[in-house]
């Protein structure tokens, strides 16, 4: 293998534009490479195999080659079934994809994040509760960039968190015990935290509302000013 050659990694497709007359510029997760783009000649030519092939959702073996920080795409084949995604399923798949391109740095392995990629998508598939199947990726991601929520114990104390004690979690710090009577901050029962850190089971609908406002609160503060599309999409579609 010449050097600036990789053959036949797992990953699947993030994002495709068109690139000149026939080709296209397409973002990647690779699970030995992490997020890449690659240029993808000829593959919107009608008779191209790699229509079928260069599709989000389906994991598929790629090979590419060059030194810069465009590659070539040189081979692509699938290695498993497309993922079936219908209504807010799909849409929660592009906003993942759009979370994966906005907050990895490109050429940065993350294969354990891969994998929790690779397992949302068979829960987004199988019909299991996507709220819920989002946040556990939500904190996946978090975690696997260096940002993740402490869901051990309360910052000042240092104890347990109380699953039925009220917290207010602080973003760079962690859960603080809320003062009596407090309405405002990122409020958040000790037995939501607990549950993201535990997955045994699917929290109660106050719970997964609390761990909402708190992911999206830490994700805004790595995403900066400019809003995900797929948010806005999905808001307008609601409205």
């Amino acid at each position: 293998m010449s050097q600036g050659q990789v053959l036949q990694t797992a990953a699947f497709i993030l994002h495709r534009q068109a690139y000149r007359d026939t080709s296209q510029l397409i973002e990647i997760f690779s699970r030995e490479h992490g997020r890449l783009g690659l240029v993808a000649r000829g593959s919107r030519r009608p008779k191209s195999r790699l229509r079928a092939v260069l599709q989000p959702f389906g994991e598929v073996l790629l090979s590419w080659s060059g030194r810069g920080e465009l590659k070539t795409l040189t081979d692509a084949e699938s290695s498993a079934p497309l993922m079936s995604l219908a209504g807010d399923s799909l849409y929660s798949g592009f906003y993942m994809n759009e979370l994966l391109i906005r907050l990895l740095q490109r050429m940065d392995p993350h294969q354990e994040l891969f994998g929790h990629y690779r397992q949302t998508l068979a829960s987004l598939a199988l019909g299991r509760p996507v709220g819920w199947s989002l946040r556990m990726f939500e904190c996946a991601l978090l975690d696997d960039i260096g940002y993740g929520l402490n869901l051990a114990c309360e910052v000042r104390s240092g104890e347990e968190l109380d699953p039925e004690t009220l917290y207010e979690y602080r973003l760079g710090e962690g859960p603080v015990l809320a003062r009596s009577g407090q309405e405002h901050g990122l409020l958040v029962h000790g037995r939501a935290l607990l549950s993201l850190s535990s997955a045994a089971e699917i929290p109660d609908e106050e719970s997964q509302r609390q761990l909402k406002r708190v992911l999206r609160a830490a994700l805004d503060q790595l995403l900066g000013e400019r809003p995900l599309k797929t948010r806005q999409v999905l808001g307008a579609m609601k409205h």
